[in-house]
């Protein structure tokens, strides 16, 4: 665990996982960095409804921000903080629009641009601001990407931070929407989950009106194994096959630690529930052992409303202690499994003739 380094009051987090090779809730923010008709460029607005952005940034006679605010809010947000990039749509233009996202608090973040530079530097803004303590992931999308090529866009991505989208999907009038706004609509849905532990598998995305490919079963593995949140339609219901993040590769080895989504949007569950917790009860308390002990104390209690809630499997043992260096911070220790996801159930079926 990584001390602090700052000077200032307060709780701090660090984290790390590793897989198991062996034996065995409220509503999110979305943060939205689009192009649009009208409103200020680099300001962030927080917005509640359609409507309500609609009259701020107009509606779009192409594709740009009120697009992804209609599919954010069918899909289930009820909080958005959007700002408007410059007409020019850089990679600065880009980047300040994601500096204004990074000092307001959410959970999702979404941008209408399928360039890769822009979705690296995408990925840069919420790995700093999840290190500042405001964790958050990005959800994005290519346009017109063949199945490899979303495969290799994830791989030039490699965050647990970040999930990508593909296929590209239709409108209402069955004209073509890139990937980036199907992402929209996937970004909707994580933001209305209140249990992070519950898997995406099946989520209905509604507000569109199909999608450009039918992937096999070929595709979907090529997909799922190659850091790509594939989608797919049945009956006429648009959803994903599964939640996958782009992590695949750690130190140039392959890594399935971070693949599931589930996995990240449990850490950014716990941990700040922890800090938060231990914020409001201990702002002026001393270091001394009856301090530590009630801070351990208060540490299981918010991890047992966890295991409770089904959102871990289970906890190790919790460590507090004075920090050798300086008498004025407390290092407290703990790990956790995550609940897993159901993916998968296979039958086995004994026939007696």
């Amino acid at each position: 665990m990584n001390e602090s380094k700052h000077e200032r009051p307060g709780v701090y987090s660090s984290y790390d996982a590793s897989a198991v090779v062996s034996a065995g809730q409220g509503g999110r923010t979305v943060g939205v960095a689009a192009k649009a008709v009208r409103g200020t460029v680099g300001e962030a607005v927080t917005l509640t409804g359609y409507a309500a952005g609609a009259a701020i940034f107009g509606e779009d006679t192409t594709q740009g921000m009120s697009t992804i605010l209609r599919l954010l809010f069918a899909n289930g947000a009820s909080t958005v903080v959007a700002v408007r990039v410059a007409e020019e749509g850089g990679l600065t233009d880009y980047q300040a629009a994601f500096e204004a996202l990074g000092k307001k608090d959410m959970q999702v973040v979404v941008c209408d641009s399928a360039d890769l530079t822009v979705q690296q530097a995408l990925r840069t803004a919420v790995e700093t601001a999840s290190a500042a303590r405001r964790e958050r992931i990005a959800v994005v999308g290519g346009n017109s990407d063949s199945a490899a090529q979303l495969v290799e866009r994830a791989k030039a991505l490699n965050s647990e931070r970040m999930v990508l989208v593909g296929p590209d999907g239709l409108d209402a009038a069955g004209e073509a929407l890139p990937g980036v706004f199907t992402a929209a609509a996937v970004a909707g849905v994580i933001a209305a989950g209140r249990d992070p532990a519950v898997p995406l598998n099946g989520a209905e995305l509604l507000g569109l009106g199909g999608l450009r490919e039918d992937y096999g079963d070929n595709d979907v593995d090529l997909l799922v194994r190659g850091g790509v949140t594939p989608l797919e339609s049945v009956g006429g219901v648009i959803s994903p096959v599964r939640g996958i993040t782009t992590r695949t590769m750690t130190g140039g080895a392959a890594d399935t630690t971070w693949r599931e989504l589930t996995t990240i949007l449990i850490v950014d569950d716990i941990i700040p529930a922890v800090r938060t917790a231990l914020r409001s009860k201990f702002a002026r308390a001393k270091n001394t052992a009856r301090g530590r002990s009630a801070i351990r104390s208060q540490v299981i209690v918010e991890l047992e409303k966890k295991l409770a809630a089904e959102i871990i499997d289970g906890y190790g043992d919790v460590t507090v202690r004075a920090s050798d260096d300086d008498p004025t911070v407390c290092l407290v220790e703990f790990g956790f499994a995550v609940a897993h996801g159901l993916n998968q159930i296979y039958l086995t079926v004994h026939i007696t003739v």
